[in-house]
């Protein structure tokens, strides 16, 4: 049976292989804090605190609740540091 462009076909039924997204954890946000410089770090240490929003040094910003989330946490652990 052709799909069609959502994945579906023409029954309604889904793909098998259709990518499941991340579930949301009842929109908890986690307050972070960038405690160190990213000068002389790695270009991914970089990236990974621009893509958590925190621009400078002592800059604090909120992310929500995520496996994605904590994981970049942990790529950056001794950079930043978690507020309640």
């Amino acid at each position: 049976m052709p799909d069609t462009k959502d994945g579906a076909t023409k029954s309604g039924a889904k793909k098998s292989g259709a990518r499941k997204t991340a579930r949301k954890t009842s929109g908890a946000m986690l307050k972070i804090k960038q405690v160190r410089s990213g000068i002389g770090r790695p270009e991914m240490h970089l990236r990974t605190l621009k893509a958590l929003g925190l621009r400078y040094h002592q800059h604090v910003t909120e992310v929500p609740d995520s496996p994605a989330v904590w994981g970049m946490l942990f790529q950056v652990r001794h950079l930043v540091e978690i507020q309640n």
